[in-house]
């Protein structure tokens, strides 16, 4: 009875919350990409492999036991700074399918190593382990057939789901690769995790990584391989707080932010009609403690996004040259009181950058996709990539497949919408990257 109530109400609110505000961050993009014939020719060979035939059966056999692991995993919590719990199931579950080794690194990402037979290069498959969802969220799965409801459940539990498959069925056929495969699942890449689970893979403590293969939102055919870049501040204004009636006359900080935003809007607003696409946006606001108090902190969270690096630092530079100008003007009409002072902190950095479509990878992308019979979709995201690519080193995004929406929502939702589809594509992809040994 309770679950029937339960999907009574999610039609219910299906039916009256607008489609727009299901919209994913990622957009459309109108790239033209001519597919070399080579590597079309390549993924043909490799498709026909009797060890490639057999992992796709495999694949599609063991379904069941993905949605297991999809259901198991998404009901571990994985709060954003607190993945620590679904970090430890999953090495354990990579462990258990067989690798060469696992580990979890200083940052908390999950490292499965797969040796090839050469070894020259490193190829990853990756999927985030974060969600958006704060600490002590009903992750329980809701089943309907053959759909799956809870926070989480697409966004990206179901690309750990994908990467254990995809490691399973390699395992089952024997598949050996020349390069060395990493299997990882990454923290930290919504939100103010400010993607810091990839960049300490990138750093100077990370592993070597020659190509990087993320897998999270999009449907089946899903090629990203350019970077949304993004900016994000907090805005904070102190003052010394007090009465509203006895202390009437000193700097108000909420006075002094209202002044700031609404210069800031304002010349952003000009500033981004024209140019390359940017956006900005005020996301959270705060600070007072009563009605009748002066509040003694004010504080915002801004978020900027430009497929252009450049036009971020200019958006920056007239964030904090605006709200400077609404600290300044509450400060000349005060009457009494020290000052209020301003502080603009960076609270997130994710890099544009975009990749030519040229690179080996993003042409094993397209043509594994048209194997398929499908037409690739080229998309701009802010996802893992948007590390490497910002490095120029190959990387691509690709979508876990099925159906779902509302993510980012307590209403979120996945359906096995031939889901298998796209594990087998993550696995050609994966081997046409790394090379079929023998």
């Amino acid at each position: 009875m309770k679950q029937l109530l339960f999907f009574a109400g999610l039609v219910l609110c299906c039916a009256f919350v607008p489609q727009h505000l299901i919209a994913q961050e990622d957009e459309a993009d109108n790239t033209l990409v001519a597919l070399n014939p080579r590597y079309e020719k390549e993924i043909d060979v490799l498709i026909k492999q009797p060890k490639v035939k057999t992992a796709f059966d495999f694949i599609l056999q063991s379904d069941p036991q993905t949605i297991k692991d999809h259901i198991f995993l998404t009901e571990i919590e994985a709060p954003p700074f607190k993945e620590e719990k679904r970090a430890a199931a999953f090495a354990k579950m990579l462990e258990a399918e067989g690798v060469d080794s696992v580990w979890i690194d200083a940052e908390g990402n999950v490292l499965a190593l797969r040796r090839g037979t050469k070894g020259d290069r490193v190829v990853v498959l990756d999927a985030h382990l974060d969600t958006v969802f704060p600490e002590g969220t009903d992750v329980t799965v809701k089943v309907s057939g053959d759909t799956l409801f809870a926070p989480g459940v697409g966004d990206d539990t179901r690309g750990l789901s994908m990467v254990l498959a995809v490691l399973r069925a390699m395992n089952h056929a024997q598949i050996k690769t020349e390069a060395d495969v990493l299997f990882i699942g990454t923290v930290g890449e919504e939100g103010l995790g400010d993607l810091r689970g990839v960049k300490y893979l990138f750093s100077e403590n990370g592993p070597k990584i020659d190509s990087w293969i993320a897998i999270d939102g999009g449907d089946l055919g899903r090629v990203n391989f350019k970077a949304l870049g993004s900016y994000r501040f907090r805005v904070v204004v102190k003052g010394p707080g007090g009465h509203s009636w006895g202390a009437f006359g000193l700097g108000n900080p909420h006075h002094a932010m209202a002044a700031g935003i609404k210069y800031f809007v304002d010349a952003a607003d000009a500033y981004t009609e024209t140019g390359p696409r940017t956006s900005y946006n005020i996301g959270r606001m705060g600070g007072g403690t009563s009605v009748n108090s002066i509040p003694f902190e004010s504080w915002a969270e801004i978020d900027m996004r430009s497929v252009r690096p450049e036009r971020l630092d200019d958006l920056e530079k007239v964030l904090r040259e605006t709200m400077q100008k609404g600290v300044d003007e509450q400060n000349e009409i005060r009457r009494r009181g020290r000052p209020l002072q301003l502080e603009v902190t960076m609270i997130g950095k994710r890099p544009s950058g975009e990749l030519s479509p040229d690179l080996p990878l993003i042409q094993r992308a397209i043509a594994s996709i048209e194997a398929f019979g499908m037409e690739a979709g080229y998309t701009r995201g802010s996802t893992d990539s948007n590390i490497p690519i910002s490095l120029g080193i190959p990387a691509v995004t690709i979508g876990r497949g099925g159906e779902g929406g509302w993510g980012h929502s307590l209403l979120e939702w996945w359906a096995n919408k031939d889901g298998y589809k796209s594990i087998q594509y993550s696995l050609l992809l994966l081997l046409s990257e790394s090379g079929l040994a023998d």
